[in-house]
């Protein structure tokens, strides 16, 4: 049932798909932190809380699509496949309103001029901005699959 479904979870794609947005969420929210500034604007503080919750989400779903995946143990249940679909729902609205927020901000930033954003911490705003759109995208794209599944269960 759920081996016809790629980026289900418990499976194969859908370890790629945590990974990805593992990487990418820590990679936002490494860009964000490499400048002292970004607490003085709220959209940023949110876009640091947002892939702070993320990346223990994304780990531990990780490491549970692993364990299905190497052990081919296949977890069918639907309350567990209803929490993660929640959670997945949640962290992808989070996601999405986070990276919107940051690439916003520093769009006006940046227009403002270097007195407001100079071009090496634009840069940083950008990258992480962008970033938190792919963890967003894969996050949507789990969120889309387990939905998939749901009726079949």
């Amino acid at each position: 049932m759920m081996d016809e479904l790629p980026g289900a979870f418990g499976t194969s794609a859908s370890l790629t798909l945590r990974l990805g947005q593992t990487v990418f969420s820590s990679a936002s929210l490494c860009f964000i932190c490499l400048d002292v500034g970004f607490y003085s604007y709220t959209s940023f503080s949110f876009l640091v809380t947002v892939m702070g919750l993320a990346i223990p989400w994304s780990i531990t779903l990780f490491m549970v699509d692993a364990y299905s995946v190497f052990i081919r143990c296949m977890p069918v249940q639907k309350r567990l496949i209803m929490i993660i679909l929640l959670g997945d729902m949640v962290m992808s609205y989070l996601s999405l309103a986070a990276a919107c927020s940051a690439a916003s901000v520093t769009d006006i930033l940046h227009q403002a001029g270097e007195s407001h954003c100079p071009a090496k911490s634009c840069g940083r705003y950008q990258l992480s901005a962008a970033m938190a759109f792919l963890s967003w995208f894969l996050s949507s794209a789990s969120w889309l699959f387990n939905f998939w599944l749901l009726p079949s269960l």
